[in-house]
C-alpha cells in the first residue's frame, strides 16, 4: 500500500548513497529513504512525497551540506520536471555513478566480470535529445496550454518554457507551441505532438482526437512557414501520420553516417537513437570491436532500419538484418537500396518470443535462402535488444558453435547482465570488455556496450 503525504512533515538526514535510478539513500528508523535531488555525503532537509511499507519517498528541500559532486541545475525546471534526474550532478559524477551501476548489475545478475571497462563514449550534454513524446493539456486554473514533460511523482505535467536537452529546435519553442495550440479551435483535442528531428530537419507530429478544422490547419501551416518545422498530423493510430505542411516529394527525414557513406531514411515514427551524437561513436565501436572481415557474415539482431547493418555491410561478405516489426525491415531493405548496398538483407520476424522451430528456420533462411551459395555459417552477432533483453535469444546463440564474436549493446543493465550471464556460463564466452554510452545525460538511464569472445576450448 502507497500512502501519498502532505509535504510539510520534514527531517534533516544524512545521504549515505546513491540509488540506480539516481536517488539519494538514507535511513531513519531503520527505514531506507529515496531522496530526489540528493547525492552521497549530503546533509538534507527533506519533506516526504509518499510513504509505503517497505520503504518512503522523499525531496529535498534544503541542501544544509553539499557534496563536492554537486552542481547548479543548467534547467530552471530541473525540481519540478520529471525529464531529468541527475542535473544536480556533475558530468564525470553521472558517468562513475552509471559504470558503477553496470558492474553491480553484471555481478549481481549476471556473476560475471569484464576483463575490461573501456573508456565511456561521450558527447554533448544538452540539447541532444531528437526524439521526444510531449504532453499536452489545458490547465483551467492557469488558463493556458502547458506541453512537455510530467512533473515529478505526479501525471501533470510540469509547466515549463523550454527545455534544456531537447533539440534546441523544439527546446526553445515550447512556449511558441503553448501559444498556437492555444489558438486552436480544437485545441482540446490534441493530447500529445511527437518530435522527430534529422540531420537537417524537425518534424513534429500532432495527435488529434477530432477532425482538425481549416483554420486550425492553415495555423499549422503558417506554423510551419515561420519555423521551417515540418508539420505531420496523426488523427488515427500510427499508420495515419501523414505530412501537412509542407508539401515535398517525400515525407522522410534523414541522417548521416559521412565515414561509411551513408544516408539513412526515416518516418518521424520510426525508431531511431535519440542522441545522434553518441550514435555516431557506439557504431563505429560496435564494428571496430566485431573486426568485420570480407569473409565475415554477420548477424544483427533487433536490426531496426538498419543502424549497424549497414555500416557493417561496408565490410563483411554478408550482413542479415531480424527486426520485429514489418515496417522497420522494409525501411532497412528500402535504406540498403538508397546507399547502393546489395549484400545485405532483412528478415521480419519477433525475437522477443522466438522458439526453437523458428530459429532454425532463421538459420536456415540466412544461410541458404538464395543469398549466396558461399556462405556456410554466420560467425558474428550484433545484438541490440529493447529494455526487456533477448532471453530466450541468447540461449540460441550459446548454441551456435560458429559463432566468434558477439557485440551487445544494451539500454538495460538488468537484463544484460542477465543475458550475458547465458552467454558466459552456458555459451562459454569470454567477457572481454563492457563501457557504458552517455546517450542519456541528465537522466539514470544507462546504456551499454559489452563485448563477447568465443573461448577457444569448447
Amino acid at each position: 500500500m502507497v500512502q501519498k503525504v502532505k509535504s510539510t512533515e520534514d527531517q534533516v538526514l544524512t545521504v549515505n548513497a546513491l540509488s540506480h535510478e539516481g536517488r539519494g539513500l538514507a535511513t531513519l528508523n531503520n527505514r531506507t529513504i529515496f531522496i530526489d535531488n540528493a547525492l552521497p555525503e549530503e546533509v538534507v532537509r527533506i519533506s516526504y512525497v509518499k510513504k509505503s511499507r517497505r520503504y518512503d519517498e522523499a525531496k529535498a528541500d534544503e541542501i544544509i551540506k553539499a557534496s563536492p559532486q554537486r552542481v547548479e541545475p543548467h534547467c530552471a525546471h530541473f525540481t519540478i520536471c520529471g525529464g531529468c534526474s541527475l542535473q544536480h550532478m556533475k558530468s564525470d559524477a553521472q558517468i562513475s555513478h552509471k559504470e558503477k551501476v553496470l558492474l553491480e548489475h553484471l555481478a549481481h545478475f549476471g556473476k560475471i566480470t569484464a576483463e575490461k571497462v573501456l573508456p565511456p563514449i561521450r558527447g554533448s550534454i544538452f540539447g541532444y535529445r531528437r526524439k521526444a513524446r510531449l504532453g499536452v493539456r489545458f490547465v483551467a486554473k492557469k488558463a493556458k496550454f502547458l506541453v512537455g514533460f510530467r512533473e515529478k511523482y505526479s501525471n501533470k505535467l510540469a509547466e515549463i518554457a523550454q527545455c534544456e536537452v531537447l533539440h534546441p529546435s523544439v527546446g526553445k519553442r515550447l512556449t511558441e507551441l503553448q501559444m498556437l495550440i492555444h489558438g486552436l479551435e480544437g485545441m482540446q483535442s490534441i493530447p500529445q505532438i511527437e518530435v522527430a528531428v534529422g540531420d537537417g530537419e524537425t518534424a513534429l507530429v500532432f495527435r488529434h482526437l477530432a477532425q482538425l478544422s481549416s483554420h486550425d490547419q492553415q495555423s499549422l501551416i503558417e506554423f510551419s512557414n515561420k519555423t521551417d518545422i515540418l508539420i505531420y498530423l496523426q488523427p488515427k493510430g500510427p499508420e495515419s501520420i501523414h505530412l501537412l505542411h509542407p508539401e515535398r516529394a517525400t515525407e522522410y527525414l534523414d541522417y548521416a553516417f559521412p565515414a561509411y557513406g551513408i544516408r539513412f531514411f526515416f518516418k518521424p515514427q520510426d525508431f531511431t537513437q535519440i542522441n545522434s551524437e553518441i550514435n555516431q561513436q557506439m557504431v563505429k565501436q560496435a564494428i571496430d570491436l566485431l573486426e568485420p572481415k570480407s569473409n565475415d557474415c554477420i548477424l544483427d539482431l533487433f536490426c531496426g532500419l538498419g543502424n549497424f547493418s549497414l555500416p557493417l555491410a561496408r565490410f563483411a561478405k554478408r550482413v542479415i538484418g531480424i527486426e520485429g516489426n514489418d515496417q522497420m525491415t522494409l525501411r532497412a531493405a528500402y535504406n540498403a537500396e538508397q546507399n547502393g548496398i546489395s549484400n545485405a538483407m532483412f528478415i521480419a520476424m519477433n525475437l522477443e518470443e522466438i522458439t526453437s522451430e523458428a530459429w532454425s528456420k532463421t538459420r536456415l533462411t540466412a544461410v541458404t535462402a538464395g543469398i549466396n551459395p558461399q556462405i556456410e555459417c554466420i560467425n558474428k552477432v550484433l545484438l541490440d535488444p529493447p529494455r526487456t533483453g533477448a532471453y530466450p535469444l541468447v540461449s540460441f546463440l550459446a548454441k551456435e558453435k560458429t559463432i566468434e564474436k558477439i557485440v551487445y549493446v544494451s539500454c538495460n543493465p538488468a537484463t544484460l547482465a542477465r543475458d550475458l550471464g547465458v552467454l558466459v556460463h552456458e555459451g562459454k564466452f569470454h567477457l572481454k570488455s563492457v563501457q557504458v554510452l552517455d546517450m542519456f545525460p541528465h537522466t539514470a538511464h544507462v546504456e551499454s556496450m559489452a563485448l563477447l569472445v568465443r573461448q577457444k576450448k569448447w
